[in-house]
């Protein structure tokens, strides 16, 4: 399952026109200027793949860490606005723009930068396998410039979650994107757990969130349908609700964000606290002189149980008292 580190360095091929495509991007300074930190500040620049909650969640709570740290950054913000090529662009940039550290959230942002930066610290957050992207040797022994802390959610417990709200299912859709490893690892827990509980898995897969309707219609007659912590999936999600609402099909989802907008429960990571958790990986390194090859790669155990009354209704779906009796958050 694991990817030698070497694979990404050597099939990296970023060509040079990558450096002056970065129209795609976004950001809340020039495209790779970093900054010019003043006195004791460090420049830190943030490599987000693309916006929704969840990685805005993680975002802050990383900044938060920082100022709590009483750490003044100048940061270079950049969205690669769900592309890919985008991430390598922004990375290329990142090499170069001498950062004191560098932060990327979710898996084809640590990709990047893990493949164009290798001597200044990269954390990741928002990672689902870390071994499996080929970003550390190993989660306990990263061995190089790249560590962070992983989302790796209990698939298995929210695929029971789904069988608890939708008893009478059989066959579970999910829509992910082939594109992100995380997806695919999900896919596999997911799979493993549907067996164990008798449920059949049915796919389909996109390559950006402008496919997202059509792969869930593509789904067909399915009882119910997961989403797991697929970036591309989960910044189009309003048109997955849509086909689930329009066809009476539950939704349970792999993080807080879709429940609030319109999926029927969750039992997630916060992730806000995770990026405070990476955050303070962050301080060890800045303040403290920590070298990323030997800080293992952290993971999150601080899960709740979200549940979204309305989306339930919308989706004709009762919600027994077994759930709501022990829901953590409820959104009405």
């Amino acid at each position: 399952m694991s990817q030698p580190r070497s694979r990404f360095l050597a099939a990296a091929g970023i060509g040079a026109a990558a450096l002056l495509a970065l129209a795609g991007c976004s950001s809340s300074n020039d495209a790779g200027s970093g900054g010019e930190p003043a006195g004791d500040q460090v420049s830190i620049g943030v490599l987000q793949f693309v916006q929704h909650p969840a990685l805005d969640a993680a975002t802050e709570g990383f900044k938060t860490a920082l100022v709590d740290a009483g750490i003044e950054v100048v940061y270079d913000d950049q969205n690669a606005q769900g592309e890919v090529p985008n991430t390598n662009t922004i990375a290329t940039t990142f090499a170069g723009a001498g950062h004191d550290l560098v932060f990327t959230v979710a898996t084809p942002a640590a990709q990047a930068a893990a493949q164009s930066i290798l001597d200044t610290p990269v954390l990741f957050t928002a990672v689902t396998d870390a071994e499996a992207a080929g970003l550390v040797d190993a989660n306990e022994a990263p061995g190089a410039n790249v560590t962070g802390t992983s989302d790796l959610n209990p698939v298995a417990e929210q695929l029971a979650l789904l069988a608890e709200i939708a008893p009478d299912a059989e066959t579970v859709g999910i829509v992910y994107s082939s594109g992100e490893v995380n997806s695919e690892v999900q896919v596999e827990l997911a799979k493993e757990a549907a067996a164990e509980l008798g449920l059949t898995i049915k796919e389909a897969t996109v390559s950006n969130s402008a496919e997202v309707q059509q792969a869930t219609q593509s789904l067909g007659d399915v009882d119910a349908i997961y989403v797991p912590t697929d970036n591309t999936v989960v910044s189009g999600i309003a048109a997955l609700i849509q086909v689930a609402e329009q066809n009476g099909i539950p939704v349970v989802s792999g993080d807080a964000g879709p429940v609030e907008n319109g999926a029927i429960a969750t039992i997630g990571i916060d992730y806000g606290k995770l990026g405070y958790q990476t955050g303070e990986m962050a301080v060890k390194i800045l303040q403290d002189g920590a070298d990323p090859a030997e800080m293992s790669v952290e993971t999150s155990n601080d899960v709740e149980l979200i549940i979204n009354l309305d989306a339930a209704e919308r989706m004709g779906v009762e919600l027994p008292a077994s759930v709501t009796d022990r829901a953590d958050r409820v959104i009405e």
